[in-house]
């Protein structure tokens, strides 16, 4: 099988220091030579929220004439939205995911559209809070600032301490996987919940 590997970063710095960058590479590499032959990769420094995307059309391009799949390391950092990945599912280039590589693409569908989904009630979810933080006189703008980090800092933590309780050779298994092994252990996430596939790679994804 050939592939075609695919890597986004949102800004130059990302991209020089190879934060977030290298982290793709391994995952891609490492599926493409366990699976088959990488004949070619393409580095995207650009927003996720951006359609318009130069190195993306190239590798789409480069896929069909070699006859190869489109391979990325994880879906979030192909694209946040439904309408996105659809679309270019439709191009006529398979898309694997090296991090779930038996997902469908109903599958894949299905995953964007829940953490499509999670985003949107993360977001009015600090809306009310701003408007609640306004109605009690507070400065929103700095308000604003430390709500959104101290979010970020607890779902991180919250993630680093999860990291422990995985399952051994957590790596080489599916996110339903994991989330059986996780329930079956009696573990929950945050809210006190089940673990499905969603919350297992949101959970992985807060690890960079």
């Amino acid at each position: 099988m050939k592939y075609v590997g695919y890597y986004r970063v949102s800004t130059k710095k990302q991209s020089k220091s190879g934060l977030g960058l290298e982290a793709q590479q391994h995952m891609v590499r490492e599926f493409a030579g366990s699976h088959g032959q990488l004949v070619a990769e393409f580095v995207e420094v650009e927003s996720g929220r951006k359609d318009q995307r130069s190195e993306l059309a190239k590798a789409m391009s480069h896929a069909k004439k070699a006859g190869a799949s489109l391979l990325i390391a994880r879906l979030d950092r192909f694209s946040r939205r439904v309408s996105f990945i659809a679309s270019m599912m439709e191009k006529g280039v398979p898309l694997v995911v090296a991090e779930m590589p038996h997902a469908t693409d109903f599958q894949l569908h299905i995953f964007a559209a829940l953490a499509q989904e999670e985003r949107r009630l993360i977001s009015e979810r600090t809306k009310a809070a701003l408007a609640q933080a306004k109605r009690r006189g507070q400065v929103l703008g700095r308000n604003g600032r430390f709500l959104a980090l101290e979010n970020r800092r607890l779902a991180e933590e919250r993630a680093r301490s999860m990291m422990s309780t995985l399952p051994e050779g957590w790596q080489m298994m599916t996110f339903s996987e994991i989330a059986r092994q996780l329930n079956t252990s009696g573990h929950r996430t945050a809210n006190g919940c089940k673990f499905f596939p969603q919350s297992v790679k949101n959970l992985l994804s807060r690890q960079g």
